[in-house]
């Protein structure tokens, strides 16, 4: 294996205060679907991911950002040490932790999985989208596929004999997938033959699986135009009979490598499929034009995925500026900056370094707790399921609508503070000798693939902030109101805890008026405010989640004496949950005034206005 040096770093007490103490995994495992869970078992298995996080696909991080991939052959060679590292993730079983148990995996639970995503891709980003892809698309045949497809596809890619990848994005097309061209024809034994080109596809092709299995959106002889006319075939790149025997090469062709700013190590291809007119494929279930549901069964995992993906690489940014701001030596103490006689202190002791972490160590915090909410809502649904629906539909209703956020705002967030992990770090922080700009650089595709930030704005306004009557969004505000009523009166975040009222209130006011400029004429201003919602949202989210924090904290602190090891940590949670809600949630209530100015300039400019 290539060596290289492990810069990842993770804290796995505050991962586990998240799960155990802020949202009671103990609530839920050991329950239904996730008898014989427990939090001793969900520990060893944190600390078990955080070793091979460390020891394996850390030090291959840069190895394959240098590195990255190339086509040999017609296929794609990733980095030294990758095949490697995936046998051995594999071998741990971390991979399958969330995997039904008729699917070869453990059937645990989704917060449990989504912490060990963190570790894995905050280790090395490039190299996770691999298994994380081929666990996507096999959720999918799990979910939409025939019992054959099941038996043969599912249990082969969730335990890595066989990769998976999501065929969507064509040249001409973009993010309007309804204007795709990929053709589907039926043959006589019910087999389709495929012929088109998709592009900006992660891992379309790579060495570390004996085959790899494309979900391909296209669209049959004789469909509707637009979305509807769209189906999703099973295309494996080597055919296979139904015992799951590999056969001959499937007419998939690597056309070339998309040369990118970050994330090397993931094979990004443009894929050509039925180049000779040998691509066959069969239909994920049993019926035609269902691709775009099936296919955002897959985007909205995708999607958490990502928010995952830009919370881990922050974090790593985070823990490595705090290590850099202790041991770095420069200036004088603040009070003392104007004698030359005092010695030089660590930066961690300049106000506006401590200020720039504790911004870090807030968001980083605040956006695991969303990321970690989310998926305990998919816990609670997945044990009530069948014994409880109203209260199983409430969090199926909160996952849905916390997907856009978590996606959009974590990535936004990962590409800003990952550039403020380098400020903390100096010029040092902009050399590739030290971790954060590769960090930076990987993060920014983060709010582009998957939906772009304004996609998933538009999701939230257009379709989520209305689902279900507006159920869903109603007990979100009801939560929050919940919250404030038990806490606004807490000795130590009242006031706090006061300031996420005023902000509830005003991001109310914008919800109400999306509704009248949708049904007023002034249909306009939804998109362009579509951002600014989201934002909003998001703020409030992280704001409520890192006061709900800071109380269980202050009750944890309460309890222990003196010099007890975990004071600090409990006095920390206080403090990031101050700090944001004293310097990031005003901004809801600031953008709330600036969205109900009704701008609409930017289309009421012409086009020759912009520039001559």
């Amino acid at each position: 294996m290539s060596v290289g040096i492990n810069r990842y770093k993770a804290d796995l007490r505050e991962l586990c205060f998240v799960l155990f103490e802020q949202f009671g995994f103990s609530e839920y495992a050991g329950k239904g679907c996730y008898e014989g869970w427990d939090e001793a078992t969900a520990k060893a298995i944190l600390e078990e991911t955080y070793r091979i996080a460390r020891e394996v696909l850390g030090p291959l991080n840069s190895v394959g950002d240098r590195e990255g991939c190339k086509v040999v052959d017609g296929r794609v060679k990733t980095p030294k040490g990758f095949a490697d590292a995936w046998k051995q993730l594999f071998e741990a079983g971390v991979k399958q932790i969330a995997v039904r148990k008729e699917f070869g995996g453990q059937g645990g639970p989704y917060s449990l999985y989504a912490l060990i995503e963190e570790l894995t891709s905050g280790a090395n980003t490039a190299f996770n989208m691999y298994p994380g892809l081929a666990w996507g698309a096999a959720e999918v045949i799990a979910e939409f596929g025939t019992e054959a497809q099941k038996k043969l596809f599912c249990q082969r890619m969730f335990t890595g004999q066989w990769g998976g990848t999501m065929c969507l994005t064509e040249p001409n097309a973009g993010s309007d997938v309804g204007s795709a061209v990929t053709k589907a024809v039926k043959q006589a034994d019910g087999r389709y033959k495929l012929s088109g080109t998709k592009i900006f596809i992660s891992g379309g092709d790579h060495d570390l699986a004996e085959n790899i299995v494309h979900l391909v959106l296209a669209r049959a002889e004789g469909a509707p135009a637009g979305t509807k006319g769209l189906s999703l075939f099973i295309v494996p790149r080597v055919r296979v009979d139904a015992s799951g025997k590999l056969g001959e090469l499937n007419d998939v062709q690597v056309a070339s490598l998309e040369h990118k700013m970050g994330i090397n190590g993931s094979a990004t291809c443009v894929m050509n499929f039925g180049e000779s007119g040998e691509c066959y494929g069969e239909l994920v279930g049993a019926a035609e034009n269902q691709g775009l549901p099936q296919m955002f069964r897959m985007m909205n995992g995708a999607r958490i995925a990502v928010g995952i993906q830009g919370l881990a690489v922050t974090s790593s940014a985070y823990l490595n500026a705090l290590e850099y701001a202790k041991d770095r030596k420069q200036g004088a103490p603040f009070k003392q900056w104007k004698d030359p006689s005092v010695p030089r202190v660590a930066i961690l002791e300049h106000p506006d370094v401590r200020r720039m972490l504790l911004e870090l160590k807030a968001h980083v915090e605040g956006i695991r707790a969303l990321v970690v909410k989310l998926a305990v809502h998919r816990d609670h649904y997945h044990v009530l399921a069948g014994r409880d629906d109203d209260q199983a539909a409430y969090h199926q209703g909160q996952v849905d609508l916390l997907t856009p956020l978590v996606k959009a705002y974590a990535s936004e967030e990962a590409w800003r503070l990952c550039g403020q992990a380098i400020q903390i770090f100096g010029g040092a922080g902009f050399l590739k000798d030290w971790p954060v700009e590769q960090y930076a650089r990987d993060s920014k595709i983060f709010s582009i693939y998957e939906g772009t930030t304004h996609i998933q704005s538009m999701d939230l306004v257009g379709r989520k902030l209305g689902q279900s009557g507006g159920a869903n969004f109603t007990a979100f505000i009801g939560d929050i109101n919940g919250f404030v009523e038990a806490n606004k009166s807490h000795p130590v975040l009242g006031k706090d805890v006061e300031r996420l009222s005023g902000a509830a209130e005003a991001f109310m006011q914008v919800a109400m008026g999306l509704m009248g400029w949708a049904q007023g004429g002034k249909v306009e201003l939804v998109p362009l405010n579509g951002n600014r919602v989201l934002t909003m949202m998001s703020q409030l989210s992280v704001a409520w989640l890192l006061l709900d924090a800071g109380v269980k904290a202050e009750a944890a602190l309460s309890k222990l004496p003196a010099g007890h090891a975990d004071r600090a940590f409990y006095e920390g949670k206080r403090y990031s949950a101050q700090w944001f809600a004293r310097n990031v949630l005003p901004n809801v209530e600031h953008l709330a005034k600036l969205a109900m100015i009704e701008d609409a300039s930017p289309v009421e400019i012409s086009d020759a206005a912009f520039a001559s």
